[in-house]
């Protein structure tokens, strides 16, 4: 007798377990009555009616999904392999269930197709050197699409650009004859400034022959100082002059007296 009463007990607590549900803080429950929405309830203590009453659970952090990598050829025809992370989070979890099937896979495709469409309209050099513009563009772009399924998505991160080894190598001697360039500019530059302070520094010491004259003894004060065989001794410019008329002097008088011994001797 006591089994009649037993059965229907067990069958009311297993009514009871099945009814009742716990949502932590951070998941929503989505409720359909009889196949229709309902309402978003959570978190804590939940009440369902086993048969009549469905609830899918979301799941309302923020999800971090490796986006695979891409074959992507760029605007200037280089191929690169890109892969990247994607940062989003569900806001709506009514929309996230209604909406869209299995809204993680669609979130993943949508990023790979954008990812591989964004990078494409760009050059190699411009994937290399900016990848914070490229990020935003990806990211707002998937979030503008990825809105009407209530998802949010916080950030886009292109973690790699494989290059072939070819290609390595080509962007490598690129950036040397780059290097070479502006080594040449920068060396052409310094001589036309060099040849601009001489040019100032010539005519100062026109303007004064004592300047001249200090500068040629600096530079042969600088000589001295060095560990050098050679001897330099300073000799006026004024006894120079002196030598040379009297040279020209001697010479007119050999003209001018053909009895002299040194032109009897060359006679």
């Amino acid at each position: 007798m006591w089994i009649s009463y037993l059965v229907p007990i067990v069958l009311l607590v297993m009514l009871i377990a099945a009814s009742i549900r716990i949502l932590p803080e951070y998941k929503r429950g989505v409720v359909f009555f009889l196949g229709r929405f309902q309402s978003v309830k959570g978190p804590g203590l939940i009440i369902i009616i086993p048969g009549i009453q469905k609830m899918e659970v979301v799941d309302l952090r923020v999800i971090t999904m490796d986006v695979p990598e891409q074959d992507v050829i760029s605007r200037d025809n280089v191929t690169v392999k890109v892969n990247a992370v994607l940062y989003f989070r569900v806001v709506d979890p009514e929309k996230a269930i209604i909406q869209v099937e299995h809204f993680t896979n669609a979130t993943s495709q949508l990023a790979q197709t954008t990812l591989r469409s964004v990078l494409g309209k760009h050059d190699l050099d411009e994937m290399l050197s900016e990848r914070d513009k490229l990020n935003n563009d990806i990211q707002e772009i998937i979030d503008a699409s990825a809105e009407s399924w209530g998802i949010k998505v916080a950030n886009v991160e292109i973690k790699h650009v494989d290059l072939d080894e070819s290609m390595i190598r080509a962007i490598a001697r690129q950036a040397e004859a780059e290097r070479e360039r502006r080594a040449k500019v920068i060396h052409a530059e310094g001589e036309l400034q060099a040849s601009k302070k001489l040019v100032e520094a010539a005519n100062v010491m026109s303007e004064n022959s004592a300047a001249l004259q200090l500068r040629y003894l600096q530079t042969m004060s600088d000589m001295s100082n060095k560990n050098a065989s050679t001897i330099v001794f300073p000799l006026p410019m004024d006894i120079m002059e002196a030598f040379k008329h009297m040279k020209a002097s001697s010479a007119s008088r050999d003209r001018a007296d053909p009895a002299a011994p040194g032109n009897r001797d060359a006679s």
